[in-house]
């Protein structure tokens, strides 16, 4: 597909038709496929006099088509994050291609003002689309050279009366979110996760889910948590920051944390400009956005779109379990 843009994409999809076709390119470019049965064969639904009409009385665009096996009828929307949606296509493949494309990404209020939608809606669409760029959890296991680390999120904690508590690291630390993020250093593939808390035992599992460890290397920092876990790797080599050291060379080989590093350093500082403030609650589905978007980093913002276009199906998330309700 053609390297898209805001205007092109507004050239592109004029009506909901328009909408309706782009995301069916999008999502089935090789062909419709049941997403009832997953057979590949269906036929599309001609509607007379230019458009479906609804139980109400009113004229939908909608694009509907009819499986060959199971007999059922389906658009491009059945059992995505759309499922059930009643904003307009094109207003979700607008956000969408935001989303995609924008390095800090896009808070619900900034999609609030720009498209005229209720602030629970625009809140409930942002999570939704987060919902399609978490990872499949049947991907493989990394496996090579994995920088790990891990940080903190949040700002600093203060009392009830308003004042700053005491600077001291653990007491701070203790009320904010612990994250880490093991890197791939050879496909730049992020991997994050939410931790209650930061010692040797919970990296020993986040490792052992996220990374194929007899076959893969690990770098670090001097952090003493990961001297068990490491032993388990090929090699485990750390920088030493407390001295001052960030690279080093050894053997024809560049052992660094940096790539981590500079992960957390975007990551902290499009939290705080952006969004400004991210629930402990909610923290994964970010967390799942920017892994996304950090991966797919040397895609065009077209492929990007692609990418989680293809991603959408089997992903449908309700209003009640998103708010705890």
């Amino acid at each position: 597909m053609a390297a898209l843009s805001i205007p092109k994409l507004a050239n592109q999809i004029k009506t909901e038709a328009d909408a309706y076709e782009f995301l069916e390119r999008m999502r089935w470019g090789d062909g419709v496929v049941c997403p009832h049965c997953d057979h590949d064969k269906a036929y599309f639904l001609k509607a007379q006099n230019g458009g479906r009409q609804t139980r109400t009385g009113t004229i939908s665009e909608r694009r509907v088509w009819k499986c060959a096996s199971c007999r059922k009828q389906f658009s491009a929307l059945t059992g995505t994050i759309f499922h059930g949606s009643k904003i307009p296509v094109r207003t979700w493949l607008f956000v969408v291609f935001e989303m995609c494309s924008s390095k800090n990404g896009v808070s619900a209020r900034e999609i609030e003002r720009k498209y005229g939608l209720h602030p629970k809606s625009a809140w409930f669409m942002t999570h939704r689309i987060r919902e399609a760029m978490k990872r499949d959890p049947l991907a493989g296991l990394l496996r090579g050279a994995i920088v790990a680390d891990e940080s903190y999120i949040g700002g600093k904690p203060k009392l009830p009366n308003g004042t700053l508590k005491p600077q001291t690291g653990k007491r701070l630390r203790k009320d904010k979110p612990a994250v880490v993020s093991l890197i791939n250093t050879s496909t730049g593939e992020v991997r994050s996760r939410v931790v209650p808390w930061v010692d040797g035992h919970k990296l020993r599992e986040v490792l052992r889910d996220e990374v194929d460890i007899p076959n893969s290397t690990l770098q670090t920092d001097e952090a003493g948590h990961y001297k068990a876990i490491g032993r388990e790797f090929q090699s485990h080599d750390a920088v030493w920051h407390s001295g001052g050291e960030y690279v080093r060379y050894e053997g024809g080989r560049t052992i660094t944390s940096n790539q981590a590093e500079n992960f957390f350093s975007q990551l902290k500082r499009s939290i705080d400009g952006t969004h400004h403030r991210v629930s402990r609650e909610h923290l994964q589905r970010y967390l799942a956005e920017f892994d996304f978007r950090y991966s797919t980093r040397k895609t065009t913002d077209t492929g990007r779109m692609e990418t989680l276009m293809r991603q959408v199906g089997g992903k449908r998330l309700t209003y009640r379990p998103l708010t705890g309700r």
